[in-house]
C-alpha cells in the first residue's frame, strides 16, 4: 500500500491527523507548481492553501482510483486560473522568479533548473507550456498529465514530442540570444 493510499484510507476512517499528513505530503509539490503561475511567493502560497481547502471541501466527492495527485494538480491549475482571472496573480516575470527563488534554501539546484526551464518555455502557448511544466518541473507521468489537462494520452505525448523538437531546434539556433555549440 502506498503512502497516499494509506493516508486516504485513514482519512475515510475519520483520522483527522491523516488529513494534515496528506497536506504535508503534497504541499511542496503543489507550492512549486503554483510558483510557476504566480508573480510572488505569497500569491503562490495563497493558491496552494486554496487548493488544499478545495480538496478537503470536495474530498467526499473524490473516488480514489490511484490518482489523488492528479486530482490535486487539477484543483491547483483551476485555482491558479481563477486567481489570475481575478487579477490576483499577475503575469510571471523571470526577473521576479529569480528574486523569489533565491530565497528558497532547500532544493536550490531544482530551483535553478526551474529558472532555466522557464526561460526556455516562456514563448510557448499556455497549453504547451503547461504540459512541459507538469512533465519536467513537477515530474508527473504522461498519464497524470493527461488526467490533469483532460486531454487524451496520445495528444499529450504528441504535443510534448513536438514541443521538445521545437525547443531543441531553438536551442541549436541559439534562441533567446544565447550562442550554443552543437
Amino acid at each position: 500500500m502506498t503512502r497516499e493510499n494509506e493516508l486516504l484510507n485513514r482519512i475515510k476512517n475519520g483520522d483527522s491527523d491523516a488529513l494534515s499528513d496528506l497536506v504535508k505530503f503534497y504541499y511542496s509539490d503543489i507550492l512549486r507548481y503554483c510558483l510557476w503561475h504566480a508573480q510572488s511567493r505569497e500569491s503562490a502560497e495563497d493558491a496552494t492553501q486554496e487548493t488544499f481547502l478545495k480538496a478537503i471541501r470536495y474530498f467526499d466527492y473524490y473516488v480514489h482510483k490511484g490518482q489523488f495527485k492528479a486530482f490535486l494538480y487539477k484543483i491547483a491549475a483551476n485555482t491558479c486560473v481563477d486567481m489570475h482571472r481575478k487579477k490576483y496573480i499577475k503575469d510571471v516575470s523571470i526577473e521576479n522568479q529569480q528574486e523569489e527563488f533565491s530565497y528558497i534554501e532547500k532544493g536550490f539546484l531544482e530551483v535553478e533548473a526551474d529558472i532555466q526551464l522557464h526561460q526556455m518555455i516562456k514563448d510557448l502557448s499556455d497549453d504547451l507550456r503547461e504540459i512541459v511544466i507538469l512533465r519536467f518541473s513537477q515530474g508527473l507521468s504522461l498519464r497524470e498529465i493527461a488526467s490533469i489537462t483532460e486531454l487524451p494520452l496520445r495528444t499529450v505525448q504528441s504535443r510534448l514530442r513536438r514541443t521538445l523538437k521545437q525547443l531543441k531546434s531553438e536551442y541549436k539556433k541559439g534562441g533567446n540570444g544565447i550562442e550554443h555549440k552543437t
